[in-house]
């Protein structure tokens, strides 16, 4: 299972790409090897501004179907449109081509409350 060192975590298993004023957002190696395969993303937030620990999107795996949460305060800029046509993008390739959307930060301060990636690889165990 990978962790990347740049990257930032959540409690509820998304990661945060920071670069400058923008956040990339997807879920975790863990979580998408729990909820097995991915069959459909759904985000409809693009273009609003949401509070950290609201739901931007569900996501919907085989067997189960779980909300995505904002890891950071802002306005979600960008859906990942590659994952609406190919959402096993994110089993494959989680960090990468699986980000799910781009977020305008608008409290940076909420970045001290995000977890290292070491802090996170003890979460999960």
């Amino acid at each position: 299972m990978k962790f990347p060192e740049d990257l930032f975590y959540t409690k509820d298993h998304e990661w945060v790409k920071i670069e400058g004023d923008t956040a990339t957002i997807g879920i975790t190696d863990f979580a998408q090897s729990e909820l097995g395969d991915i069959v459909y993303i759904e985000v409809d937030t693009v273009g609003e501004s949401l509070d950290k620990e609201e739901a931007f999107g569900t996501i919907e795996a085989v067997k189960t179907v779980s909300d995505l949460f904002m890891p950071i305060s802002g306005e979600v800029l960008e859906f990942n449109e590659e994952i609406e046509s190919t959402p096993d993008i994110v089993n494959k390739d989680p960090y990468g081509k699986g980000w799910i959307v781009k977020v305008k930060i608008s409290n940076p301060a909420e970045k001290d409350e995000l977890l290292p990636a070491d802090k996170y690889k003890e979460l999960v165990g």
